[in-house]
């Protein structure tokens, strides 16, 4: 059903180093370039992640209740990604990992630019 979601930015450069990084470990790579900003995924036919900066030119901020959700493949890898994150990233703790409800194992953090994300394995 979702086939792209696009975050704001007001550091590009910075964005592109810092999703470069976290989306790695997850297969996830640069698919499309732009002026204002970059795409990331797996693939074109499969849903992407984008980071741009915004198209009327005033300043990106985050949403009130908008976080994303990335799929791990396991729960190592919700562990592995989630500690990038924290100890590499610059990124604060908004949940450490753990089963939330019985098979969905969880861990939250927010970006240094303010965006809340998850990365989680169902079962």
């Amino acid at each position: 059903m979702i086939g792209y979601t696009v975050l704001g930015t007001n550091d590009l450069d910075g964005s592109k180093a810092f999703f470069d990084q976290l989306l790695a470990p997850l297969g996830a790579k640069r698919l499309m370039e732009m002026p204002r900003g970059v795409m990331y995924g797996t693939a074109l036919n499969q849903a992407f992640l984008g980071v741009m900066k915004p198209y009327n030119g005033d300043a990106a901020q985050c949403g009130n209740g908008t976080m994303v959700g990335l799929a791990g493949a396991s729960r190592d890898q919700v562990d592995e990604v989630y500690k990038l994150a924290i100890e590499q990233l610059g990124c604060t703790c908004e949940g450490a990992p753990g089963e939330r409800m019985p098979g969905f194992y969880a861990a939250y953090f927010r970006t240094p630019e303010g965006h809340k994300f998850n990365i989680f394995k169902m079962g």
